[in-house]
């Protein structure tokens, strides 16, 4: 069914539903995303303060077949909260839904409205002595809606999960406008088909999410933060396998970081403290809470004088301090923001089973120096097989010089990602960006089963057109 544009008419109508403030102009930053890879044409930004009004929204968009875009913090590197196509259609933002609805400390659960910053909410679980998992480069600006839309993973994923794993409930308003009170509190509900886990992670095409109910966990009464040297990544898995066994599901994180990374601090004067005079080639990030009391120190120094004896490690740094470990930390974490001052030619977010990972990194940067003198840097969760492998130029080079070859690149990198049984999206999601890779790779039963789902929800197609699968517009 053909999609219309916004009209006077319609904008009339939203605002007899809407309270003030409800309706602007697009501003400008709302039509760009961090890559700079589309431009939105959004006609009009709505800005709901309950589900109500976001329920009225769909309705009338639904009735006028006028497209609905999703738009969390606008951290997505999908293109995914960007509509670059098609009869410009409403912006929907549901940051003024903000609210902390409710907390329960002796079911360790949290209530929050879609528009919470992460940030926030892992603050408010700090308050309370409790912690919530999720941790991402962008969580002061990203959104738990846009999180649960696409099932954000981020550093923690080893011991608590993704998204999808730290939500218990959901409330959703779908395209013809009727709400879906799921605001579970429940951690079994045998009652048939999963919708929770069927919206999570659908990027807004099946529904819009305007509040869930989170997963709050004990906060650890100590950390075991360290930076270990390893000679390969094949070593970096052997030294997880033995971390494993020692610390069982202790391990909140597993980061593998390469010396590129540790570069492109120097080059883009991003600054850090890098404890190593000599910067290894493969560095493991390794963050452990323990739960015992009086068994951190011991288990830690037993632990690394093991691996440091057996030949496993060649170096390493352990915190002794919380602030040692915010500086050990800030390695991990500021790596996005010197590889975004430099400028990738290309960069591929995948995952893959933890026994491929080795040969696949030495089989890729074989297959891209092919193509020319590249600089790879490769980091990530190793710890549950999420590596972001990406190309950059050298230096005093431009990486739009390469954007003839960029399509040839990302299709070497994803088409061994799927030889060795990898996935091309490990957590950024499909968006826009990764439409025609979903067709090349995706089982053809699970595809077509997909778009079944999408045509029953969203027969009319407003919501998100374009993302996850091409817009017939």
């Amino acid at each position: 069914m053909a999609l219309k544009p916004v009209t006077e008419e319609f904008i009339n109508e939203l605002k007899l539903v809407l309270s003030s403030g409800a309706m602007l102009a697009v501003p400008d930053n709302y039509l760009s995303e961090p890559r700079s890879r589309w431009r939105g044409i959004s006609s009009i930004l709505v800005l709901p303060q309950n589900v109500k009004e976001v329920s009225a929204i769909v309705s009338l968009a639904n009735a006028q077949n006028i497209p609905i875009i999703p738009y969390g913090g606008g951290t997505g590197l999908v293109g995914g909260q960007i509509q670059d196509k098609g009869p410009s259609g409403i912006l929907l933002s549901l940051e003024r839904m903000n609210k902390i609805t409710s907390l329960n400390l002796d079911e360790n659960v949290i209530t929050v409205e879609a528009g919470v910053i992460l940030s926030n909410l892992r603050d408010e679980a700090e308050k309370v002595k409790r912690i919530f998992p999720l941790s991402l480069a962008s969580e002061g600006t990203a959104q738990i809606g846009g999180n649960l839309a696409t099932n954000a993973g981020g550093v923690n994923v080893l011991r608590y999960g993704s998204t999808r794993n730290l939500c218990l409930g959901l409330e959703v308003v779908f395209a013809d406008g009727s709400i879906w009170n799921g605001l579970s509190r429940l951690h079994k509900d045998n009652t048939g088909y999963d919708l929770k886990n069927l919206i999570i992670g659908s990027e807004g095409t099946l529904g819009i999410i305007t509040a869930a109910t989170m997963k709050l966990f004990s906060k650890p009464l100590e950390h075991t933060v360290a930076l270990i040297a390893v000679k390969s990544p094949k070593d970096a898995l052997r030294l997880l396998s033995e971390t494993k066994d020692y610390f069982g599901e202790t391990i909140s994180a597993f980061e593998l970081i390469n010396k590129m990374g540790i570069d492109f601090f120097n080059e883009t004067k991003v600054e850090v403290k890098v404890p190593f005079s000599n910067i290894p080639e493969w560095m493991v990030l390794l963050d452990i809470g323990h739960t015992g009391r009086n068994s951190a120190e011991k288990n830690a120094n037993d632990y690394f004088e093991n691996i440091l004896n057996s030949g496993l490690a060649v170096d390493g740094v352990l915190a002794e301090n919380v602030g040692q470990q915010n500086d050990l930390w800030a390695l991990r974490e500021n790596i996005p923001e010197a590889n975004r001052r430099i400028g990738s030619v290309s960069s591929h977010d995948i995952s893959l089973p933890l026994s491929t990972v080795s040969k696949f990194i030495d089989e890729a940067r074989v297959e891209i120096s092919k193509l020319g003198n590249f600089r790879i840097n490769c980091f990530g969760h190793l710890g549950d097989g999420n590596l972001h492998f990406n190309i950059f130029p050298n230096k005093g080079e431009k990486r739009e010089e390469y954007n003839h070859i960029r399509p040839e690149i990302k299709t070497i990198i994803h088409d061994l990602v799927h030889l060795h049984g990898g996935s091309v999206s490990a957590e950024h999601g499909i968006g826009r960006l990764k439409i025609n890779d979903l067709v090349k790779y995706s089982d053809p039963i699970k595809l077509k089963l997909n778009k079944s789902i999408k045509a029953v929800m969203d027969p009319k197609g407003i919501l998100n057109p374009g993302v996850i699968f091409e817009s017939n517009q």
